[in-house]
C-alpha cells in the first residue's frame, strides 16, 4: 500500500508543479491550460499455437492511470509553458508462466510481474510566433520515430523537439532524443535497434545509442495533397531517409479515394549491417460509412527495415502484431472499415483486414519465408449520458508463419477519459 501511495503522490506532484509555476504569471498560462485523467483497463491474451513453444500463452490483466496536463503560455515575444504526464500501472492478474504481455513491468531476476510501476514526466516549452520548442518528456509521432501506445501505458522519450509552422502549409520538425522508457518499464535507458525475426540485421555486441537526431518537413500543397521528407539517425546504428505523400481525391457525394505512399532508405552507421529500401502504398476508397483498402509493401537490400526498438515503424503494413518488414519480404493487405454513424449509431466502429507476406530470405539453407495475419477491431465510445467518453474495444488477431510464432490473440480494452478542466 505504501508503494501505491508514493506513486499516486508522484502523479499529483506533476500537476502540482505545473500549478506552482503558473500562479505568478500571466492568466493565459492558466486560462489556456487543460488537464485530463484517462483510466485504461486492459486484458491481454496471446496463445502460442506452434508445437514446442517455450511458453503456452501470455495472459495478464492490468489497470492504468494516465494523468495529462498542458499549460498555456506566458505573455510576451517568447511564451513559456510546462506540460506534465503521470503514469501508473497496477497489476490485477498475472503469474510467472503467463507474463510477458508488455502490460506490466517484470522483475529482472524472477520474471514475475511487479505489483505496480509508473513514471512522472515534465516538459518545458517555449513558443515564439508559430514555433514551439519542447525539452523534457516527449511522445514523438513522426515518420522516423513514432512512440508506441498499444499497451497499458505509452512509451516515452527524453530529449528536445522543435516544431515550426512559420510558413503557411510548411511544417518543420527537428531535434534529438536521448533516452527511452519502454511501455512496460519505469526506467530510462539508451536506445537500441529492432532485430529478430528474419530481418538479417546484426548489431555489434553491446552497442546502444544515447542520441537519435531527426529533422524534416511536410508541405500541404492544398486540401488534397501533402508531401514530406524526414531524416533520422540513431547514432552508431543506422541512418534513414523517408519520403511520403498523401493525396485525397473527392469522387462525388460521400465518396473519395485516399492514396498513402511511403519510401524509406536505411543504411548502417558503423555498428550494424543495416541496408534496406522499403516501399509501401495504401489506397482507400470511401463510400459513405464504408472504406475499402488495398495495400502493398516491398523490402529490398541486405536487411529488413530498421527502427528504434519498441517504436511503431512508419510502414503501411505494420498492424496489430506483425510489420511484414523482413529481408526481401513482399506483402499485400486488404482492409475493410465501417463507421456505424452512417446508419445512426455514432461511436460504433468496425475494422477487419488480412495481410499475407512471402519471398522472405531465410538464408541459403532455408526455404522461402511466408506469413499471414488477420485482424478484427470492434469499438464503441458512449456519446452522451453518464457514460459519455467511456470506450470499449475488442481487438482480435491470428498469425501464422513458417519462420516465426503462430499466435492467436485477444485484447479487451476499457477506457474512460475524464476532463479535469
Amino acid at each position: 500500500m505504501l508503494r501505491h501511495t508514493r506513486l499516486y503522490s508522484s502523479l499529483l506532484l506533476a500537476t502540482g508543479t505545473a500549478f506552482g509555476v503558473a500562479t505568478p504569471v500571466h492568466a493565459d498560462f492558466i486560462k489556456d491550460s487543460k488537464a485530463s485523467l484517462e483510466l485504461r483497463n486492459f486484458y491481454f491474451n496471446r496463445d502460442f499455437r506452434q508445437d514446442n513453444a517455450p511458453q503456452a500463452k501470455a495472459e495478464e490483466w492490468a489497470q492504468g492511470f494516465l494523468l495529462r496536463y498542458e499549460s498555456g503560455y506566458t505573455e510576451g515575444t517568447v511564451g513559456v509553458g510546462v506540460d506534465a504526464i503521470g503514469l501508473l500501472g497496477v497489476k490485477l492478474d498475472s503469474s510467472p508462466d503467463r507474463s510477458g504481455t508488455a502490460l506490466l513491468k517484470r522483475d529482472r531476476e524472477t520474471g514475475r510481474a511487479q505489483d505496480e510501476y509508473g513514471e512522472v514526466g515534465l516538459t518545458a516549452k517555449l513558443r515564439a510566433s508559430k514555433s514551439v520548442l519542447k525539452v523534457g518528456t516527449l511522445l514523438p509521432k513522426l515518420p522516423v520515430v513514432q512512440y508506441n501506445d498499444s499497451r497499458l501505458l505509452p512509451q516515452t522519450f527524453q530529449g528536445g523537439h522543435l516544431n515550426s509552422m512559420e510558413i503557411d502549409g510548411l511544417t518543420f520538425d527537428g531535434g534529438q532524443l536521448k533516452q527511452v522508457n519502454q511501455r512496460d518499464s519505469s526506467d530510462y535507458e539508451d536506445m537500441t535497434l529492432t532485430t529478430g525475426a528474419a530481418r538479417a540485421i546484426t548489431v555489434r555486441s553491446g552497442t546502444t545509442s544515447d542520441a537519435f537526431n531527426f529533422g524534416g518537413a511536410s508541405y500541404k500543397w492544398n486540401d488534397s495533397l501533402t508531401t514530406g521528407y524526414h531524416y533520422g539517425e540513431l547514432d552508431d546504428l543506422y541512418k534513414q531517409h523517408v519520403l511520403s505523400a498523401v493525396h485525397l481525391l473527392p469522387l462525388g457525394d460521400k465518396q473519395s479515394l485516399k492514396s498513402d505512399i511511403r519510401y524509406a532508405r536505411s543504411t548502417d552507421d558503423g555498428a550494424s549491417n543495416v541496408d534496406n529500401k522499403a516501399f509501401g502504398a495504401l489506397f482507400t476508397y470511401a463510400l459513405g460509412g464504408h472504406a475499402f483498402g488495398l495495400g502493398y509493401q516491398a523490402m529490398s537490400g541486405d536487411t529488413g527495415f530498421a527502427y528504434i526498438n519498441g517504436t511503431d515503424p512508419f510502414l503501411v503494413n505494420y498492424v496489430q502484431i506483425g510489420d511484414f518488414a523482413n529481408k526481401d519480404e513482399k506483402s499485400w493487405q486488404a482492409r475493410y472499415d465501417f463507421n456505424f454513424a452512417s446508419v445512426g449509431i455514432p461511436g460504433l466502429t468496425f475494422m477487419t483486414r488480412y495481410l499475407t507476406g512471402d519471398n522472405v530470405d531465410r538464408g541459403a539453407a532455408a526455404s522461402e519465408g511466408k506469413e499471414w495475419e488477420r485482424n478484427m477491431d470492434i469499438a464503441y465510445v458512449f456519446q452522451e449520458g453518464p457514460l459519455k467518453n467511456f470506450g470499449v474495444k475488442w481487438r482480435n488477431a491470428t498469425v501464422r508463419s513458417n519462420f516465426g510464432s503462430d499466435i492467436d490473440e485477444n485484447r479487451l480494452i476499457l477506457s474512460y477519459v475524464l476532463p479535469l478542466w
